[in-house]
């Protein structure tokens, strides 16, 4: 058996600086769009910074004249403010442009990683998937995604304004007066260092956060698809206990997380408020010296000066609060790269299956229409030609080893042979091995040792694509997807006519139960075909693998969640879908593999005996035992 597959995600925290090296590609194909974006920001930080130092210029150049002379004249003044407004609406238009862009790229890059995710997950292994819940791969498409959309829309468009406000500000600030800048940068210094301090102290704990979440949501979606077995086995509070313990470390890193981030804004404020107080009382002792042959500072470049180390603190803050949300991202980007970097299933086939054309003489050519037939066309690089073998379903095992983690060997030197035409049939106890040789078969896993032939080709040297397209799969899971039950039907073969699914059903004999749905044909399922039977759905399935016409057709337990009635109905339609096809078959229900050309009976990945029915009878070993219920096969 596959094995077992783990909730959360032990992979040390990767560089964050090559995480966001990563990010930063996904940004640079909206380049001229973040010129703008850009440009929009040093636009506004100059109106900030303007806004800053217009209440000195107001008392200095203005107030002060007006209260000298005793004038009352507010023309100036007007004029003054009219040109402030109107910079304040230039600075308000970049606001809004920079916001409205940064949607945009936004939800592109939220695309193209979903879609670059997607992409790489339908190359993955089987044994990704069997090794990962659903729920914890997909919290890498929502939870996430959305701490990366936070991160994109939010901070860091505000992380960059804030560092681009800062220079602005300071270049300001020394205008005014390089003295307090002195004294703003001293303080400054602490701010910068509690924000280093705690954000350093937050970033494992964020990394943990979005592992707990993922193995909450894997353990959510599993309790989701078997709350019925939770139900029948009065699991509840067992399922509740095991809930508690993983979202209480969910929450206990959450809360190291957010505790040390939470205090950065108290702490910076405050000190803020110390920086202000120390400001004014150096900046009024700077005034009150302040001589015309010495102006150290005037009234209004002292208002103006500590209205811009407000406004110098709010970026710092900033930047601290936005620590939070790039840490989680960073580590959410993780967990997508992590994805992305898995090793692809590797193909290295270069045999492929073609439509081919067989005149009187048995020679085989490639055409374009099809013919019923198909071949193998083998390119020999040795000496540049190229042969074409028909395919027939002849299937080779010899001395095949094989085991799901290299430690430990779940085959032993299984040999079989399966000729066109042939049904091969494998008994055994639960984990003996039959599932596992048909995974071997479709190459969902490569084997350790031996070989497996497919019409006399090394399956290794034919291209997965077309190796499976060459066989047909009924599992013993049924998967239906949303759409209706044509479509599901159809999904064997896309090009299938209407009238190609039906013929499809009648001979699984689903033809009778899909006309009387609702819609007939149009039902639409959905929550994998939660309204129909459990033998419904199997049924639909076969329907699906018969549509396909595959040469070569596998049953892992294809009629065990059939009731017996329905099963004499379905065998009549699987004897027709077997007629003519090498056929392998997976069955604890022995009446079902009776008339099977040849029984492998498996036990712990060995091959102990094989024969036809009768021959295994006559040998009275653990076959005829199992026939006549000396021991069950569980």
């Amino acid at each position: 058996m596959p094995p077992v597959r783990m909730r959360g995600d032990g992979r040390k925290a990767k560089d964050p600086k090559k995480t966001l090296g990563r990010l930063l590609k996904y940004l640079l194909k909206y380049k001229f769009t973040l010129l703008v974006v850009i440009a929009c920001i040093f636009t506004t930080a100059l109106v900030q910074s303007r806004s800053s130092t217009a209440l000195g210029n107001l008392v200095d150049d203005y107030i002060l004249p007006m209260v000298a002379s005793g004038s009352t004249d507010f023309a100036p003044i007007w004029s003054f403010l009219i040109k402030l407004a109107c910079i304040f609406v230039v600075g308000m238009l970049a606001s809004f442009l920079q916001s409205f862009l940064m949607v945009g790229v936004t939800q592109g890059i939220q695309k193209t990683v979903r879609d670059d995710m997607f992409r790489k997950m339908q190359t993955l292994p089987i044994r990704y998937f069997d090794t990962n819940t659903a729920g914890n791969i997909m919290s890498r498409y929502t939870s996430d995604i959305d701490t990366l959309r936070q991160m994109i829309s939010q901070s860091i468009p505000q992380a960059f304004s804030a560092v681009v406000t800062l220079i602005v500000i300071f270049i300001t600030m020394l205008s005014e007066s390089w003295i307090l800048t002195i004294v703003t940068m001293i303080t400054v210094m602490a701010v910068v260092f509690s924000t280093k301090f705690l954000a350093g102290r937050s970033a494992k704990y964020f990394i943990g956060q979005q592992k707990s979440l993922g193995a909450v949501n894997g353990y959510i979606e599993e309790m989701i698809t078997g709350q019925k077995v939770v139900k029948v086995f009065n699991h509840e509070e067992i399922a509740k206990e095991e809930f508690d313990k993983l979202n209480t470390e969910l929450q206990q890193n959450a809360y190291s997380a957010g505790k040390f981030t939470n205090m950065m804004g108290p702490i910076n404020n405050n000190l803020g408020y110390i920086q202000y107080a120390i400001l004014a009382i150096v900046g009024g002792i700077l005034c009150v010296l302040s001589t015309e042959e010495l102006p150290l500072l005037s009234l209004g470049s002292l208002m103006a000066f500590m209205t811009l180390s407000r406004n110098f603190n709010m970026p710092i803050n900033q930047i601290s609060q936005q620590m939070n949300a790039i840490v989680m991202a960073l580590a959410g980007a993780e967990r997508i790269f992590d994805l992305m970097d898995q090793e692809p299933e590797v193909d290295d086939g270069y045999v492929t299956l073609v439509n081919a054309k067989i005149d009187e003489n048995g020679n085989v050519t490639e055409c374009a229409e099809r013919t019923g037939h198909w071949a193998w066309k083998h390119y020999h690089k040795a000496d540049d030609t190229t042969t074409f073998v028909e395919l027939k379903g002849d299937i080779v095992m010899e001395n095949v080893d094989f085991g799901y983690v290299p430690e430990k060997t779940v085959l032993h030197d299984v040999t079989l042979y399966a000729h066109p035409g042939q049904k091969i049939a494998f008994v055994g106890a639960t984990g003996a091995g039959k599932t596992t040789i048909t995974n071997l078969i479709n190459r969902f896993y490569d084997i350790a040792d031996g070989k497996i032939r497919y019409d006399g080709i090394n399956i290794n040297k034919i291209k997965k694509p077309d190796l499976r397209r060459s066989l047909g799969v009924v599992l013993q899971e049924t998967n239906l997807f949303t759409g209706t039950v044509m479509d599901n039907i159809r999904y064997g073969k896309l090009d299938a006519s209407d009238e190609d699914c039906i013929q499809a059903a009648k001979l699984a004999n689903a033809h009778d139960f899909i006309t009387r749905l609702p819609n007939g044909y149009d039902t639409q399922l959905t929550a994998n075909g939660s309204q129909l039977s459990q033998g419904q759905r199997q049924l639909i399935a076969i329907a699906r693998a018969a549509v396909a016409d595959p040469p070569v057709m596998i049953l892992d337990e294809a009629t065990s969640s059939i009731d017996t009635r329905t099963e004499a109905l379905v065998q009549k339609g699987m004897d027709a879908l077997m007629q003519g096809r090498t056929t392998f078959v997976i069955a604890h229900r022995l009446s079902t593999v009776m008339n099977s050309d040849c029984i492998m009976v498996l036990d712990h990945g060995r091959i102990i005996e094989r024969g036809s029915h009768d021959d295994l009878i006559a040998q009275k070993g653990t076959y005829y035992q199992l026939y006549t219920g000396a021991f069950e096969l569980e």
